[in-house]
């Protein structure tokens, strides 16, 4: 919402006095456009208003309240953008003018126009939730858990703070500042900060199709869990089900029985036999058909994600206020559960019992520096994307810091909720906590953690709020993927997508939902881990990387400390701006070559991944990324002028930021 101008803001402003002449290459602009040029000059301009200032208040320049002085001018433009004489009005008050840069015609009409049109969000709440909401998802419950203790438990607890400070919370803080700033998608923002690398806008939306065709199936399982326990007795508790083998071995049973080598658990047949069914396929050169289950619970999530997100920000601000806050209450439910459980000390203990020496491993740094970095999510267009809907004065620095703090806490905390269970369920078996956690990833919610539910009192509740819960976390977080790709396309795209948002929307998640097919079908579980490993991982933090560079070196630091200080009124510190300009770099360059140079070994259940997968997982990953050298070259080919010049243009701001002040629009470029 804008803010009324006071009285001694537009008095001097709107006054009309009598007529003169501009010279040529004055800075006469109209419909109230406020322009900065490449000496930070501002100019202030209003319909209706043209004026000049007399030879005698040359050296008189009014302070605005944020510390620019401002003019009102009016210069035309030719069809190509050029500055023309003009007849101008001058009140004997006015300030003293410079030479600076215009945006002329229709662009100028158009980038006030989306100004103008441009939603907010109703509440403050509304934004702060939808960004939790976005970084905390299933990652948070199985991910950091497993890593915490595979890398010296407590002990790990050092690397991983030491990298959010360092790298994963200013990656965060300049992406949600950037947004806010510029007030665009993560395509069109490169016009504003360095045009060259446009092609990082193309990269990320690329990338997000790529997270939404998979991670949206794992909810299918989530959905499918959910639907199946709405059973007085949870089908995954007996041997006695049609998809069930030989080797099925209840080891909560009341008879004896003997766990051997082969031995599998109800729950894991029906992960894997009922729901995945992946003994019906061989593989990746063997996907199978179709598991019409699963494509009936993935219609259904796509369905709800698409009225939560086709009318903007205003509708999903309010899915978030249950989508958000209902994992945090089921969360402390099961902890409270989990902690009464008989051996849930030895989890805990296990979870948190530090292994110094592990710190001087340089994987675990790497695991640290990986796990801040995908948990907080800078680099898919997510944050730029919500950040650009704030007001513009809001406190991005505040909500940098709150968002991910929350973010982090419940990853610790989550560490709770799994190993109290884990360490019940080594009681049940009298084994290790070791020998029991030995799943990772979406095995150890869907196996585990379902098999020790199974066997707890009142099981069937524990079980319905604990996949509804997983269903929470992953839906928001998909209403921020879509929500990055979609902010980005209509603001390139004003004119064709703007008054069709809806319809856009439609053909996005109908795209999804096709390009999600491959992952439905009985060897889907494999297609997920190939993309889970090289579609987002290294792809995504080479896109991060690269921005980090062209906004502290191409942009400048200096600039962009500027921006934030118009917007907050006070200027990052040294410490940001180390950061910024070395600091988070060298941490994404340290991961990306880390993750290049020791390409994971892919294997899930008994199935190891050929070669030629990982040849395929890398051309997946190049193919969102090839997208910014691609633009870079299309870029220098389409600017006129030698190569010198070409490169110049194409590193220098191209379009003004229109600045929010009162009731009159200020650009600054």
């Amino acid at each position: 919402m804008e803010k009324k101008a006071t009285s001694n803001e537009t008095e001097p402003l709107t006054s009309k006095k009598d007529v003169s002449d501009c010279n040529e290459g004055e800075d006469c602009k109209e419909n109230r456009l406020l322009v900065r040029n490449p000496k930070s000059a501002l100019r202030l301009v209003e319909d209706g208003n043209k004026v000049h200032p007399s030879q005698g208040d040359k050296g008189a320049a009014a302070q605005i309240s944020n510390g620019y002085s401002g003019v009102q001018s009016s210069v035309p433009c030719n069809g190509m953008g050029e500055v023309e004489d003009a007849q101008c009005s001058a009140p004997a008050a006015t300030t003293t003018t410079t030479t600076t840069s215009t945006t002329c015609g229709a662009e100028g009409q158009q980038q006030l126009m989306e100004l103008e049109d441009r939603e907010t969000w109703s509440k403050k709440i509304d934004f702060l939730l939808s960004v939790i909401g976005y970084a905390v998802d299933l990652g948070n419950v199985w991910r950091f858990p497993y890593i915490c203790y595979q890398n010296g438990g407590g002990a790990f607890l050092i690397p991983y703070t030491i990298m959010a400070i360092f790298g994963g919370i200013p990656l965060f803080y300049m992406e949600l500042a950037l947004g806010q700033y510029h007030r665009n998608g993560c395509i069109s923002i490169w016009r504003k900060i360095c045009p060259i690398f446009k092609g990082i806008g193309f990269a990320i939306c690329i990338i997000d199709l790529y997270v939404a065709s998979y991670y949206n199936t794992i909810m299918a399982w989530a959905f499918y869990y959910l639907v199946s326990s709405f059973t007085a007795e949870l089908p995954w508790t007996s041997c006695t089900n049609a998809w069930n083998t030989g080797n099925c071995t209840n080891y909560f049973s009341k008879d004896n029985v003997s766990w051997s080598l082969h031995s599998t658990s109800p729950a894991e047949e029906f992960y894997t036999r009922q729901v995945l069914q992946v003994h019906r396929s061989n593989g990746l050169d063997d996907l199978g058909g179709i598991s019409w289950q699963l494509t009936l619970c993935l219609l259904l999530i796509f369905t709800i994600v698409y009225f939560s997100i086709w009318k903007g920000v205003k509708t999903s601000g309010k899915m978030v206020w249950v989508t958000a806050t209902f994992p945090y209450i089921i969360l402390f439910i099961l902890l409270v559960r989990g902690a009464t459980l008989p051996g849930a000390w030895r989890g805990v203990l296990y979870y948190l019992k530090p292994e110094w020496q592990k710190l001087l491993a340089t994987e675990v740094w790497v695991d640290a520096a990986a796990q801040i970095f995908f948990s907080l999510g800078p680099g898919f267009g997510v944050l730029l994307a919500y950040a650009s809907y704030n007001k513009f004065r809001n406190n991005c620095y505040q909500d940098a810091l709150v968002t991910s703090t929350v973010n982090c806490v419940t990853s610790f905390v989550s560490g709770f909720v799994i190993f109290t269970v884990l360490g019940y369920m080594a009681e049940m078996r009298n084994e290790d906590v070791s020998e029991v956690a030995k799943d990772t990833g979406p095995s150890l919610l869907f196996i585990t953690y379902a098999e020790a539910i199974a066997n707890m009192p009142a099981s069937t509740f524990f079980a319905i709020i604990f996949f509804l819960m997983l269903l929470t976390l992953g839906l928001d977080s998909t209403f921020a993927g879509l929500e990055g790709v979609i902010t980005g396309v209509l603001d390139e795209f004003p004119h064709v997508w703007s008054k069709r948002r809806e319809l856009f929307v439609l053909g996005l998640t109908i795209v999804c939902f096709l390009g999600s097919l491959a992952t439905l079908t009985f060897g889907g579980a494999y297609v997920v881990k190939l993309f889970e490993e090289y579609a987002t991982g290294p792809a995504v933090l080479t896109v991060v990387f690269l921005e980090a560079v062209a906004v502290a070196w191409f942009y400048g630091i200096t600039q962009f400390c500027n921006d934030v200080k118009e917007m907050l009124g006070f200027s990052p510190g040294w410490y940001w701006r180390v950061c910024w300009v070395a600091i988070s770099p060298i941490f994404l360059l340290f991961v990306t070559c880390s993750f290049l140079s020791n390409p994971p070994e892919l294997r899930l259940f008994d199935y190891n991944y050929p070669y030629w997968t990982t040849v395929v997982g890398y051309c997946i990953g190049t193919s969102s990324v090839i997208c910014i050298p691609i633009y870079m070259v299309y870029r220098l080919i389409i600017t006129p002028g030698t190569l010198k010049e070409r490169i110049l243009k194409s590193i220098t701001p191209e379009t003004a930021t229109e600045i929010p002040f009162g009731d009159i629009r200020m650009n600054a470029v």
